[in-house]
């Protein structure tokens, strides 16, 4: 756990594609110890957030919103555990909201037919066999949110989409903190595109990067390699590498 005045940065290990790794879900502090939670992990993760949230001081209960940055299970897999102990309200960009609320299939994962076919194999993976199998997430949104929305304490949305349709960045003003969820990526301190081999729309995540880098920025955290530091320059340097990219 890293706190950075009002934003909390949980670290939960995690297992990606098969490899070990850790994952940052955020808490933001409001007035009266209020915590917005920014994505919730990967199922099962309940007890390890809230053990990261009891490091920092504060109990799961405080929690009274979870704002989603997109439906991608290693962010919305304890969504519904958190809803159903805390009663928080969930609250995405609009475009995300049918996939959170488990109208739409999530967007990346294998045709009913594919999964039909993998699933008839003796040697699949029992990880992959028990994602292909579990029940999609299905959880109410009380605020379907839009481009520019403040939220409580300033909190401001930018819509960053690419890596899923409505993929949502939180800018924090209190230290310019940009929570990028997946449309930035980082490794030790140095900061990086999204992810192409899970970015669907690598063009329009490449956009959204450029957008951010026009952001008054001062420090990100990424979902995926934590907290850089410092990370104005960074960020308008990845920018510019990525201009004219297809």
């Amino acid at each position: 756990m890293m706190r950075l005045g009002d934003v909390i940065v949980l670290e939960l290990p995690a297992i990606l594609m098969g490899t070990p790794g850790v994952i940052h879900p955020v808490a933001l502090v409001g007035p009266d110890h209020v915590l917005t939670l920014v994505d919730t992990g990967m199922p099962g993760m309940l007890g390890d957030m809230t053990r990261e949230l009891g490091a920092a001081g504060f109990t799961l209960g405080q929690v009274r919103r979870v704002i989603v940055t997109h439906h991608d299970l290693d962010h919305i897999g304890s969504l519904e555990a958190v809803v159903q102990a805390t009663g928080a309200e969930v609250w995405a960009l609009e475009p995300e909201v049918p996939y959170v609320t488990g109208e739409r299939r999530a967007q990346k994962l294998p045709s009913p037919e594919q999964v039909q076919v993998m699933l008839r194999d003796p040697d699949l993976n029992p990880v992959t066999r028990a994602m292909l199998t579990r029940e999609p997430v299905r959880v109410p949104v009380s605020r379907a949110l839009r481009d520019g929305d403040l939220l409580p304490g300033n909190v401001r949305v930018i819509a960053t989409p690419g890596h899923t349709p409505g993929h949502l960045s939180l800018l924090v003003p209190t230290g310019n903190i940009l929570i990028s969820g997946d449309a930035l990526t980082s490794q030790d301190g140095a900061l990086h595109g999204p992810l192409a081999r899970a970015t669907p729309d690598l063009p329009a995540a490449h956009d959204s990067v450029r957008r951010l880098a026009r952001q008054d920025v001062q420090t990100v955290v990424t979902y995926h390699g934590g907290v850089v530091s410092d990370a104005a320059a960074q960020l308008r340097a990845l920018a510019d590498r990525l201009d004219g990219s297809p």
